[in-house]
């Protein structure tokens, strides 16, 4: 689905120019998205494998919810979007917990340049997977994968063709603060 997003310079702060989502990947502009990872406290991470006929890792396992930001919208306001949307979990802002931004530049495929800020938050799930609803557009499925084995399948080169190739950096820092959560 085609949206306005807000463009960015290369340090992040708002150009005051807007662009379809389609044209800022083709042009290799600069925008935001959110990413939210929700855990247990039984030391499990829910993840989702994107939709098979996605433009970008299509059938490959993701973070549990993201989405771009619209134009105006608030990076904490498209975070509970995306979360109601994508797997039909509403909560709280107060229950959304921003730890930091991400600077990721991304060739995905040839015609699509995808220079993003992620916004990065965490919740804890408390619900059960079952009664969660995923937007089948977005979502192939879902599962929960205990910290452990997520952590182990990132190196695994026959494991991690599996998952959507973020940087190694990024995938340290956001596990290391979910562990983190696990220990309070």
């Amino acid at each position: 689905m085609d949206e306005f997003i807000d463009i960015l310079n290369e340090e992040g702060i708002f150009t005051g120019e807007v662009r379809l989502k389609s044209e800022a990947h083709k042009l290799g502009l600069y925008h935001s998205s959110v990413h939210v990872w929700l855990y247990t406290y039984e030391g499990e991470v829910l993840i989702q494998k994107r939709a098979l006929d996605k433009d970008t890792y299509p059938g490959l396992w993701d973070i549990s919810v993201a989405g771009h930001i619209g134009t105006g919208e608030s990076p904490e306001n498209a975070a509970l979007r995306e979360i109601q949307e994508e797997i039909g979990y509403t909560i709280a802002s107060a229950d959304l917990e921003f730890i930091g931004k991400y600077l990721a530049e991304k060739k995905p495929n040839p015609v699509i340049i995808d220079n993003e800020f992620h916004y990065i938050y965490l919740t804890r799930l408390t619900k059960s997977i079952k009664d969660l609803n995923i937007q089948k557009e977005e979502v192939h499925s879902i599962k929960l994968i205990p910290m452990t084995r997520l952590k182990k399948e990132l190196v695994q080169p026959i494991k991690k063709k599996d998952y959507v190739p973020h940087d190694v950096d990024y995938y340290d820092f956001v596990l290391n603060e979910i562990e983190n959560r696990f220990n309070q």
